[in-house]
């Protein structure tokens, strides 16, 4: 009788334990369905829901590109028509208008201009090479119509002597002192004959000068270092 009754709870019990487990899952189920369906109806499917789209006029959108490519070519158009002329000019002596005519820009014109104006001197055509301005491929087609004079040092004063090359004050006004004392020089190689001048600094001017003939009337220089 004893084992009927337990027998008997027994089953009561697992019937309720199957209800209550089927019952949480009905839960479950119930409420992730809940939840979807409140998602649902907050965001519209893709069927319904509206697409903005940034509008903005037809010729903007397809002719950038178009527009792009016009701006590049006005700007090669402009610069294969900028006139690239070549003549004969020394480069210390040039206006700012004749550099351009022979193809540099404004700025690089007003550069060699500064340079110049801040007691700088080109005294071989190399020199102007060396300019940041003048691109080698410029320098190709320019060398051959570089022209610098040579310095006459029978008729050059002490500020011409003292741009030379190695050539300071000092060494200027004996330059034009031992012109007086010889009436003329009569080759460059004199210049040996000043004391301390010496062969190296010679050689560093050598061929940038000549000599012309000597005007006794007109060499009226005066040595800062005779006075």
């Amino acid at each position: 009788m004893r084992r009927e009754k337990l027998s008997s709870a027994f089953k009561t019990g697992a019937i309720s334990l199957a209800f209550l487990v089927i019952g949480y899952q009905a839960a479950l189920f119930i409420h992730q369905a809940s939840v979807e369906a409140i998602i649902a109806n907050e965001q519209p499917s893709s069927a319904t829901k509206p697409i903005y789209v940034a509008e903005a006029p037809s010729d903007t959108v397809e002719t950038a590109p178009d527009r792009k490519q016009e701006i590049k070519e006005e700007v090669v158009r402009k610069y294969s028509e900028r006139r690239m002329e070549s003549f004969p000019f020394n480069p210390n002596t040039i206006s700012l208008e004749d550099l351009q005519r022979l193809g540099f820009s404004q700025k690089q014109a007003q550069s060699i201009i500064n340079y110049r104006n801040a007691g700088g001197r080109f005294h071989r055509p190399s020199d102007f090479a060396r300019s940041f301005v003048v691109a080698d491929t410029v320098f190709r087609r320019l060398e051959p119509f570089i022209t610098i004079p040579l310095l006459d040092i029978n008729a050059a004063d002490s500020a011409a002597f003292d741009q030379l090359p190695g050539i300071g004050p000092y060494y200027a006004a004996k330059m034009v002192e031992y012109r007086k004392e010889l009436e003329g020089y009569d080759f460059p190689e004199q210049l040996l004959d000043i004391w301390n001048f010496g062969q190296e600094r010679l050689e560093g001017l050598i061929d940038l000068i000549e000599v012309g003939p000597y005007d006794p009337e007109t060499d009226r220089t005066v040595s800062p270092l005779s006075e």
